[in-house]
């Protein structure tokens, strides 16, 4: 029996960081995201996950940083309005901890990726849903995505990282079971 999951956005963050002056971390968020993850029953290890990330959404705590990162020089948000990752498969590490691996779509380029996956349980809320929360990292490299935007400070020290941590905390709730045709 499939189950199909959605991502609670009011439940769910999706985080990104990237050291600045090699010395501390600009962090960031994207404020409209959806995910879905299909499943055979309730077993995490047969996901299939699709999440979406809306470029023009991204939020610092900085308006000029935003609009920065969503020209041309970073994600082109005009050209290239969503961040999309799709899995292919997912391995048990141990329990309740996996690995991830998919492919990620930003600025219309496509790499694959490895996130590691904490599975946090399930359980029914006040209203009868069935939720279901886990905790998802990894790392990519902007430079693989074409972001290549960089500058050297008068000290000669490098702005920006290429290396950028992902993290995201997800509440997804059960949808439906779909018997097998």
């Amino acid at each position: 029996m499939k189950t199909i999951w959605e991502i609670d956005p009011a439940h769910s963050e999706i985080r990104f960081k990237v050291k600045h002056f090699m010395v501390s971390y600009v962090t960031g968020h994207f404020r409209k995201f959806s995910a879905t993850v299909e499943t055979e029953g309730e077993d995490i290890a047969t996901a299939k996950v699709r999440f979406t990330a809306d470029a023009r959404s991204i939020s610092t705590n900085n308006e000029q940083r935003d609009q920065h990162l969503q020209s041309k020089d970073f994600f082109d948000a005009e050209r290239y309005p969503e961040v999309i990752f799709e899995s292919e498969r997912i391995d048990v590490k141990k329990e309740n901890s996996y690995r991830m691996y998919g492919r990620l779509t930003l600025r219309g380029v496509t790499k694959p990726i490895v996130l590691d996956v904490e599975f946090g349980g399930i359980m029914n809320d006040d209203s009868g849903n069935t939720r279901a929360g886990f905790s998802v990292s990894g790392q990519i490299n902007r430079r693989d995505f074409g972001i290549s935007f960089s500058m050297i400070s008068e000290t000669g020290g490098i702005l920006l990282s290429d290396e950028v941590s992902i993290q995201a905390d997800a509440e997804f709730i059960k949808q439906k079971e779909l018997q097998p045709a």
